[in-house]
C-alpha cells in the first residue's frame, strides 16, 4: 500500500468519524474493510480503481466464505469510501456506483415476551449502587425502545422528565424525542436523586455530565450493560441470546402487538425508513399464527 493511499484511508476515517457520525463500531469496522482492499491493491493508485478492478476484488474475498451480512457492510464501506473521494473531487468518476450487496434472507429479530422482561428485571440485585443503576437502564430501554449507544450518550441536559421525554441523538446525529413510562421515570429519579452519587462520591449533575456513569465517574460504556444482561440470563437459564438491542426489538413488537400505527413505532424507534420497522409486523403476525394453532380447534 502507498503513502498517498494510507494518506485517504486516514482522511476517510476521520470523514465517517466527524461528518457521518457514525458509531466507533462502524467506524472500525469500515475502516479495516477498506484497509483489506488497499491492501490487496498493493501500489496500484486509488485513482486508477475502476469497475471492473471493484469487481475482482469481490470475486476474490469469496474465497473467505463470508456471511452475506460481513459480504454487504464491505460493499457499503468500498460504496461509502469512493462517493467520500468522488465529493472531494479525488478522483474525476465513481467506480464504485454499480456495485449492488447481496440479498439478505430476512430474519425475524429476538425479543422477549413480558414475562421474560419481568424475570430478567426482579432477577437484577439491586442491593449495590451499579445494581440499582442496572435495573434504572435495562427499564428505560424497554420503556422507550433507545438504542445501548443511545442510552449511554444521555447528558442531564437531554432529560425532560415533567413531560416524561427524553431527547436522543440517533444514527447520523438525529436527534428525537423519546417517551417515558412512570414506572421508568421513577427509577430514573430514584437513580439521580439519590443512587449516582454513590457510583461515585465526586460526580456533579451539570447540564453535559452524563447520566449513566461507572465507578471511576466516567460515561458508562454499552460493553458494561451487554454483560450485565449476561449474567442475570445465565442466572435464570433463559434459554434466549438476550442484548441490550433485544430490549429494543420487544419495545417495539410489544407496541404494535397492542395496536399502536406503525408510523408513530417508526418515529419513536428513530427509522429513517419504513421497511426497517415493518419486520416487527412480521413478528406481530407470526406470534398471531402460533396463538391461533395452539388455541383453535381446528387449526391443525
Amino acid at each position: 500500500m502507498n503513502e498517498l493511499s494510507k494518506k485517504y484511508l486516514q482522511e476517510f476515517k476521520l470523514y465517517i468519524e466527524v461528518e457521518k457520525n457514525f458509531s466507533k463500531y462502524t467506524i472500525a469496522a469500515y475502516s479495516s474493510d477498506i484497509l483489506s482492499f488497499l491492501i490487496w491493491l498493493n501500489n496500484r493508485k486509488i485513482e486508477d480503481v475502476n469497475y471492473n478492478l471493484i469487481h475482482e476484488y469481490l470475486l476474490y474475498i469469496q474465497q473467505f466464505n463470508y456471511t452475506k451480512t460481513t459480504t454487504a457492510r464491505k460493499i457499503a464501506s468500498l460504496r461509502t469510501f469512493y462517493r467520500y473521494l468522488y465529493r472531494e473531487k479525488i478522483i474525476e468518476t465513481n467506480p464504485a456506483l454499480g456495485i449492488h450487496s447481496p440479498k439478505k434472507g430476512k430474519s425475524l429479530p429476538e425479543f422477549l415476551t413480558e414475562s421474560e422482561i419481568e424475570q430478567i428485571l426482579n432477577n437484577i440485585k439491586m442491593d449495590s449502587p451499579a445494581g440499582y443503576r442496572n435495573r434504572t437502564i435495562l427499564e428505560l430501554l424497554y420503556a422507550t425502545g433507545m438504542r445501548i449507544s443511545e442510552l449511554s450518550g444521555l447528558n442531564f441536559e437531554n432529560l425532560n422528565l415533567e413531560e416524561n421525554e427524553i431527547r436522543v441523538f440517533g444514527k447520523g446525529a438525529k436527534e428525537r424525542i423519546v417517551l417515558v413510562s412512570e414506572r421508568a421515570k421513577n427509577f430514573l429519579k430514584t437513580y439521580i436523586e439519590k443512587v449516582r452519587y454513590l457510583i461515585y462520591k465526586k460526580s456533579g449533575q451539570y447540564p453535559s455530565d452524563p447520566v449513566f456513569i461507572n465507578k471511576t465517574g466516567y460515561r458508562l460504556q454499552p460493553q458494561s450493560v451487554r454483560i450485565a444482561i449476561r449474567e442475570v440470563v445465565n442466572k435464570i437459564n433463559l434459554p434466549k441470546h438476550v442484548t441490550p438491542h433485544v430490549f429494543r426489538h420487544s419495545f417495539a413488537t410489544k407496541l404494535l402487538e397492542n395496536g399502536a400505527d406503525l408510523r408513530v413505532v417508526q418515529e419513536l424507534l428513530g427509522h429513517s425508513s419504513i421497511s426497517n420497522t415493518q419486520i416487527y409486523t412480521h413478528v406481530s403476525t407470526e406470534r398471531l399464527r402460533q396463538s391461533y394453532n395452539i388455541a383453535h380447534p381446528r387449526a391443525n
